[in-house]
C-alpha cells in the first residue's frame, strides 16, 4: 500500500504587516528559510510581519471577517517600533514590537474573538508577539541584529489595520484584505 500525499489544505492568517521593514529585515530574512517550505528564503514567501493568529478561518466569510472588525473597532491605531532583538528555543530570530503589552493584548483580543482558532494549532495557546527574521539563525543572528539596531533604528510604523492572508498552494502567502483598527474605514 502506497502512502498518498494530503491533500493540500489552505491556510488562513491575521497578520500585523509591515512591509516597511522589509529593507531593514531583509538581510537576513532573505538567506534564512521557511522551516515548512525549507527550498524558499522567507522574503520569496511574506513580507515582514507579526502574526496575530494563524491558521484562522479556513473560507473566512463577510460575517467573519465583521467579527474580526467588532472585535478591533475598539483597538485604536498606534506607533509600532521594533528596538529589540531576541530568539526563541527552537533558534528562531525575531524582532520584538513596541508597546509589546499592547501588541500582547491586541493579539489576545482577536484570539478571544475566534476561539475555535487555535493559534498555531494550539501549539502555542499565548503566542509571544514578534517579528521572524530568521527561522534558524540562533544567536549569531540575535547577535547581529543588536549591532545593527544599535547603530540604526528600525523603522517605526503605524498599525492601523490588521491584514488578512491565505497561503498558496506554492506556500507563497497572499494579501486578500484589510480589517481597520479603531472601527474606522478608508
Amino acid at each position: 500500500m502506497s502512502e498518498r500525499p494530503l491533500p493540500w489544505v489552505a491556510r488562513t492568517a491575521i497578520l500585523i504587516a509591515v512591509p516597511e521593514l522589509a529593507e531593514f529585515t531583509d538581510r537576513w530574512r532573505s538567506s534564512s528559510n521557511s522551516s515548512t517550505r525549507p527550498y524558499r528564503a522567507l522574503t520569496e514567501l511574506i513580507p515582514p510581519h507579526i502574526t496575530v493568529l494563524v491558521p484562522w478561518m479556513p473560507d473566512p466569510t463577510p460575517e467573519h471577517v465583521q467579527r474580526l472588525e467588532d472585535a478591533v473597532a475598539q483597538v485604536e491605531p498606534f506607533e509600532l517600533s521594533f528596538p529589540a532583538a531576541g530568539q526563541f528555543a527552537n533558534g528562531t530570530a525575531w524582532l520584538r514590537p513596541e508597546p509589546f503589552d499592547q501588541v500582547r493584548d491586541l493579539l489576545r483580543t482577536v484570539i478571544a474573538a475566534f476561539p475555535q482558532c487555535q493559534p498555531y494549532g494550539g501549539e502555542f495557546p499565548d503566542p509571544h508577539p514578534h517579528l521572524t527574521i530568521s527561522s534558524r539563525g540562533g544567536a549569531a543572528v540575535v547577535a547581529e541584529a543588536e549591532d545593527v539596531l544599535a547603530a540604526e533604528k528600525a523603522p517605526t510604523v503605524c498599525l492601523d489595520d490588521l491584514t488578512l492572508w491565505r497561503e498558496g498552494e506554492d506556500g507563497v502567502w497572499q494579501l486578500t484584505g484589510a480589517v481597520p483598527l479603531g472601527g474606522a474605514s478608508d
